[in-house]
């Protein structure tokens, strides 16, 4: 009987892969303006129905609650009506996006005539795995059919009902502007097999993009016969200079940690340098903790700071995704680039300092996808680049780093222009 129904399972998500492999063409070759229009349709039909999709959240942050889920994990599910306004917004801005599609990334005239250009094209089908948060539902639906591709989403069992209604208003948006309903697609299930049928559907779709914990981050590039873009853990780092402004290191520090500390641009680690800690330390510490935050420290940090409980190995390496941040005193721009090397994630890595050279020697020394200078790492997110939305914060160093974007989710070809030319 279970080989009956995993049969079945893999057929249905063979067939529904196959369906959208038949869309994907569709989608690359519709004009970008016909691109635009469609996710301007979803982005009006996510505003029409803000009232069922809400309904649908509520009845999944209901389940949530009932089966323990943690505040910061349901934190991710909640879509309010703020949060709905922004995802349509996000897809409209999406729309607006110059075309991805046909752009001449590099060009040359070679000494026999030959004209030799590179030019951007979807990637095909591209396999969306992702826990929690549903307006990714809306995020990789979006950034998907700006850039031609068409995708398949599985999104957590705990949002398949917000999930669902996004993924009803793209069908509407679809149908509208005459694209393939098959060019989005939700699986299903929650059946955790089915995850394991997508990885090995090479030929069928693309490149697989995890987007959730480490165990399943682990699960995709372990199992894949696919391309895997992937999204690993958001351990950021805000390190505080002996040369910062005091109010702003205050603001930031706040910022990074509190605003929302489920994102993964979360800051998870305050580094603080010896030079100020005494100093700097207590406000900071006062700050966060008046705010609802949990504090572990080092020594040094619980020397200067009696509120801050002690540390534990684990907790440098530790995503909290919570409101817990550990706390390190570090022996300048030094230290803490040695800090972060030990345990940093490659995601998102901040510095606060008015000395320029400083700054500088931070910027050239981190390896990580996104680095700032004097600026929350909240802003580690793709709408606040000016991408609309992202799928995700790619860690790798392979095709695309940082936000992906519609931009990040093309390839691109080489077209040879000749005149008659043969190779002697």
């Amino acid at each position: 009987m279970n080989e009956v129904l995993d049969q079945d399972l893999e057929q249905s998500v063979r067939v529904m892969a196959q369906a959208a492999r038949q869309a994907a063409g569709a989608i690359a070759n519709a004009s970008a303006e016909q691109r635009s229009r469609a996710l301007h349709a979803a982005a009006k039909y996510i505003r029409q129905h803000a009232k069922g999709i809400a309904e649908a959240n509520g009845s999944d942050l209901s389940a949530a609650e009932k089966s323990g889920m943690s505040h910061a994990m349901l934190d991710r599910l909640h879509l309010n009506d703020e949060r709905i306004e922004a995802m349509a917004r996000g897809v409209d801005v999406v729309a607006h996006l110059p075309d991805p599609l046909g752009r001449t990334l590099w060009e040359t005239t070679r000494p026999n005539g030959m004209r030799i250009a590179r030019i951007s094209v979807p990637l095909g089908v591209i396999g969306i795995i992702y826990e929690s948060r549903p307006n990714v539902t809306a995020d990789a639906a979006a950034l998907c059919l700006r850039a031609g591709n068409a995708a398949i989403l599985r999104g957590g069992s705990e949002s398949r009902r917000s999930s669902a209604a996004i993924l009803a208003c793209f069908r509407q948006a679809l149908k509208e502007t005459g694209l393939p309903g098959a060019a989005v697609e939700v699986l299903p299930t929650a059946d955790r097999r089915a995850v394991g049928i997508m990885l090995g559907l090479s030929g069928l779709i693309d490149v697989i993009v995890p987007r959730g914990g480490k165990g399943l981050i682990d699960r995709v590039q372990r199992e894949s016969r696919i391309p895997v873009l992937a999204h690993l853990d958001g351990l950021c780092h805000t390190y505080v200079d002996g040369a910062a402004d005091p109010d702003m290191a205050r603001k930031i520090v706040l910022n990074a940690k509190m605003r929302r500390t489920g994102v993964c641009g979360a800051t998870e680690t305050l580094l603080i340098d010896r030079a100020c800690a005494a100093m700097l330390l207590p406000a900071i510490a006062g700050d966060l903790i008046a705010a609802g935050c949990e504090l572990r420290g080092d020594e040094a940090a619980r020397k200067i700071d009696a509120r801050i409980a002690p540390a534990s190995d684990a907790d440098w390496d530790t995503e909290y995704l919570d409101a817990i941040l550990s706390i390190a005193v570090v022996d300048g721009v030094e230290g803490a680039l040695a800090h972060i090397a030990r345990h940093g994630s490659h995601h998102t890595e901040a510095i606060v300092t008015e000395d320029a050279a400083t700054a500088e020697r931070f910027l050239q020394g981190v390896d990580a996808a996104i680095l700032l200078v004097n600026a929350s790492t909240q802003f580690a997110d793709g709408g606040e680049f000016g991408m609309g939305a992202e799928i995700g914060i790619a860690t790798g160093k392979l095709h695309a780093r940082g936000p992906v974007g519609a931009e990040q989710l093309t390839s691109y070809k080489y077209i040879v222009r000749g005149t008659g030319q043969t190779r002697p």
